[in-house]
């Protein structure tokens, strides 16, 4: 007969998703994996693991899901290295590696935008089972469940998270059989599950860079693979990139201050670059490689007046600031557009 195992309470619960909703929102002792006063998962084989993420279900409520919704990155984005579970950020990069691994720098950027969306919608991070799923793939699926009504799409969004805990929590009797050892302590199940990821890919690391900032300056070999600002249009109201939109890129010219609201057209703007967006709604180089990009105001600015004659804008200018801090740190400023409506970011 199979000896059962002890599944450290922190780890168990970071397949979740969170560390703390067993002593929040779970019914006492709802089934008898669950044992008070530890909280530990006693489970005697992979089955009742799975059938203990399914008691999720009825233990948790609207809010219990959210916090477990919300402890995963943006589909398409690797979480930060602050996470506060490590192990669930292994987790996560893993199971996007494919969709990073078949992604372009176009999809990517379609799939941030998407992701906006959603969440503005919905108020929660997209979730999927993204395990061997492209990026094509999971743009199709945001853009299908987009439509939904938002009570369906929770349910919807729920269902992904079990199918990701379930996922999860087989990894950790994968790990804990390769050790060959029983696990006595959380410590312990987070070193081993953490063993366990060692396919985990790195893909897509350039992903964190506008979310983190970096705790040591970049090493003299440091060399970027793009310009440090680039942009891109994305036409909203047709759903189309918008191609054959002229950008121009500047700088504040003037170390001594910094423009003033009011006076900012005034003041000593220096060109660095411009360029017209492609098809895919990208524009050209717009300033020469740098590995550290000077910290300053920068303006980018597009002709929007000529793609939409008939539009509110004849042109938009957006300023923005780069600080000491964040001069290795690559800038993308996207505009989407509608005839009526405009609005901003800062991608990566």
């Amino acid at each position: 007969m199979e000896s059962p195992m002890m599944l450290g309470e922190k780890s168990g619960w970071h397949a979740v998703g969170a560390s703390n909703l067993p002593k929040k929102w779970c019914p006492p002792d709802p089934f008898p994996i669950i044992k008070k006063p530890l909280m530990r998962l006693r489970i005697s084989g992979l089955t009742k693991s799975l059938s203990f993420s399914r008691i999720l279900l009825i233990c948790v409520d609207v809010n219990g899901w959210l916090e477990a919704f919300a402890a995963h990155p943006q589909i398409g984005e690797s979480p930060s290295q602050t996470h506060k579970s490590p192990t669930s950020a292994e987790w996560s990069k893993g199971e996007q590696s494919t969709a990073l691994a078949t992604a372009t720098d176009s999809t990517l950027e379609e799939l941030y935008e998407w992701n906006a969306r959603y969440r503005q919608k919905f108020g929660f991070v997209f979730l999927i089972f993204a395990s061997g799923r492209s990026t094509p793939e999971i743009l199709a699926e945001i853009k299908r469940r987009y439509h939904k009504r938002p009570i369906i799409e929770f349910e919807l969004a729920a269902k992904e998270q079990m199918k990701i805990t379930e996922l999860r929590l087989s990894k950790l009797f994968s790990a804990n059989a390769t050790s060959g050892s029983t696990i006595k302590t959380p410590q312990a199940t987070d070193v081993v599950t953490k063993a366990g990821e060692d396919r985990v890919s790195i893909i897509g690391g350039h992903l964190t860079a506008a979310n983190e900032t970096p705790t040591s300056k970049p090493s003299a070999t440091f060399t970027r693979t793009r310009p440090p600002i680039t942009t891109h249009i994305l036409d909203v109201a047709r759903g189309f990139p918008a191609a054959g939109i002229e950008v121009r890129l500047e700088t504040w010219d003037n170390g001594q201050s910094r423009p003033l609201f009011g006076q900012a057209d005034s003041g000593p703007w220096s060109l660095l670059g411009s360029s017209t967006t492609d098809k895919d709604g990208r524009s050209g180089q717009l300033m020469n490689m740098a590995d550290a990009l000077n910290p300053g105001v920068y303006r980018i600015s597009f002709n929007t007046g000529k793609y939409n004659p008939e539009g509110f804008f004849p042109f938009v200018s957006i300023v923005f600031e780069v600080r000491e801090s964040q001069k290795f740190e690559h800038f993308h400023v996207p505009l989407l557009l509608s005839p009526f409506s405009l609005s901003t970011y800062r991608g990566s």
